[in-house]
Order: structure tokens, then sequence, then C-alpha cells
């Protein structure tokens, strides 16, 4: 009998991931569970009904012949085995955030973001950009500065965000700290070059006006230098003119937003 029960316990762990996790969901520590699976002791009729309420089985039914209990849990729908959603959640960020930061570190340091305001429609937008490496990932924040009219106090908002690049894209997801309200995506093409200069790409976001209506805008990322200064480089964000002789004319082209003829997608600008 005791070699049923051991070989009919084996056969129950092997559907449950692992002896440990079981041990510690029917709370029985490691050495005495092991003399059940060698087959040394039977448990006490009190553990017995708490390892059968774990496995879904009858306490007449674990101690029969290996081979005829063997075939009736082939005959039941086996157990679901329930992993914590933290859990779960944890395992999936983990693995993106380990296939998507190789590669990444050639773009580390700062950048001006450009492109048609959601919230300004017919002015371009310039916030700053740094991605930095921590935790073995690559993160960002994006800093905005607006001055709606001269003379006006400024306006401050601070996004941060993790960076992935797949497949030869680089793929951006951040959120807006101050009131947790708003999250944008942005793909960018990667620099083909030895040296970065410009980085293009798509935006998606939610108009910041009262309307909060989703829009996605052609983007353009200006590298600046793994090391700036931050305050200067600040100073120089806010709504720019569409004609702002500051804005060059390869960038002013590389963020308008038009559809050309027969274009059923909205596609990102490569320059």
């Amino acid at each position: 009998m005791h070699e049923n029960f051991a070989a009919n316990l084996r056969l129950l762990c092997s559907y449950r991931g692992s002896i440990a996790e079981v041990c510690r969901q029917v709370k029985i520590n490691r050495p005495q569970f092991n003399r059940y699976l060698g087959g040394r002791h039977l448990p006490s009729a009190h553990i017995l009904r708490r390892l059968c309420d774990f496995f879904g089985v009858e306490e007449h039914e674990i101690l029969l012949p290996a081979v005829r209990f063997a075939e009736l849990v082939q005959l039941r729908p086996r157990a679901r085995v329930e992993v914590p959603a933290a859990t779960r959640e944890a395992a999936h960020l983990s693995r993106l955030k380990a296939m998507g930061s190789a590669g990444l570190d050639r773009y580390l340091g700062y950048y001006f973001e450009n492109y048609y305001s959601m919230a300004y429609p017919g002015r371009i937008l310039r916030t700053l950009v740094r991605f930095e490496q921590s935790e073995g990932g690559i993160f960002y924040r994006r800093s905005e500065r607006l001055v709606e009219r001269p003379g006006e106090k400024a306006y401050r908002g601070v996004y941060r965000g993790v960076a992935h690049f797949l497949r030869d894209r680089i793929f951006l997801v951040d959120y807006e700290t101050l009131t947790g309200l708003e999250i944008s995506q942005t793909i960018l093409f990667p620099s083909f070059k030895n040296r970065i200069t410009r980085l293009t790409g798509l935006k998606l976001g939610v108009s910041g006006s009262g309307e909060r209506m989703p829009c996605c805008a052609r983007v353009v990322y200006d590298y600046l230098g793994f090391a700036v200064n931050p305050r200067q480089a600040l100073s120089m964000c806010g709504l720019y003119e569409p004609d702002d002789p500051r804005l060059d004319a390869a960038l002013r082209a590389a963020v308008t937003n038009d559809i050309a003829p027969g274009q059923v997608l909205f596609r990102a600008n490569f320059i």
C-alpha cells in the first residue's frame, strides 16, 4: 500500500509544476513530504485529507494500485494550476525587458523631440528627452516646457517611460507623472549611420485639451549628445510656429502630417 500511495502521489505532483510548490500550498515541510514520496511512511488521516482535497481525488482512490490510479487520473480533466496575477505580469514584463534592451546602448543621451502639438493645432512642440540605462533596461524622461502666450508662466510636464529595441525598431512607452492621466507611445526608425543625428517615426497619444482626442503625429528626435546642459536645453523647448527659422526645412518636412494620394495608412517619414 505504501508503494502504491507513493507512486500515485508522485504522479499527482507531476501535474503541479514542482514539489516545492505543492509543499508550500499544502503546508507540509519538504523532508516529511519526501518520506511520503519515498514510500517509507503513510500520512496521518488529517494530512491525507488535505492532500486529497488539494489534488482533487478521494482518499480511497489515492490508495489504489498505481496502474489503476493512473488510468483514473488520465480520464479526469487536470486541475488548473493558478499562478498569481502579479507573478504572471512580472514574468511577461521581465521577458519584454530582457528581449528589448540589447542594441539601445548607442542611443543613450539627450534629444529634442519635435512634432505637431496635439493640444495646440498648427504649432510644433519641442520637448527634451533623456535616455539612460538603469537596472538592466533603458529608461527615459521626457520634459515639456510650454508657454502658450508671451509673458505667461511656463507650464512644465514630465513623462517617464521605457524603451525597447525589437526587430530594427525603437518602441517607447511613457506616462505623464503629474496626474497619471496620459500614456503615449512612439515608434522610431533606428539610425543606420555610424553617427546618430536624427530619428524619425510616429507618436500616438491623447490631446491635452478638454476633448482628450486620440491623435497620431509624425515625430523627429534630434540627437544632442550624451552630456548637455539640461537647463539650457529645456529653455529651448516649447511651441514653435512652423515657419520659425530655428526649425530647418528637413525637420519641418519630416513632421508634416500629410497623406499622399492613394495612401490608406498614415505612415512615418524616413529621412
